[in-house]
């Protein structure tokens, strides 16, 4: 059974960093695609990052772009999100997500962790 648990979240203050981490147990999920998904207060859930097997496929929303930063260390099973620069519409629920399906959208994807929840202050 494949589990993704998110650490990581917490609170900043604008201009600030924050990292999250995605720890996966289960079957070998080193080829796996990865993304991290957001979501607001009262909006749906959005895209932010996706990496693909060993890091030769990685994309970004272009809120984030320059800003995050997506990672993985397969000898660990982790996932990470450098979070910088912070900005106050940066606050949501974060969510870890993945598949061995490399064709699926985020959307699409089969395992999902619980969230951790990221709140940005000014």
């Amino acid at each position: 059974q494949v589990q993704l648990v998110e650490s990581g979240g917490g609170l900043a203050q604008v201009g600030g960093s924050l990292r999250l981490s995605c720890a996966a147990s289960g079957p070998d999920y080193s080829t796996w695609v990865m993304a991290w998904v957001r979501q607001a207060p009262g909006k749906g859930r959005e895209f932010v990052a996706r990496i693909q097997g060993r890091g030769e496929s990685i994309a970004y929303a272009d809120s984030v772009k320059g800003r995050f930063t997506i990672s993985r260390d397969y000898d660990k099973k982790m996932m990470f999100l450098q979070m910088n620069n912070l900005k106050l519409e940066d606050t949501a629920v974060y969510y870890c997500t993945g598949d061995s399906r490399h064709y699926l959208s985020w959307n699409e994807f089969n395992y999902w962790g619980q969230g951790t929840q990221v709140t940005v202050s000014s």
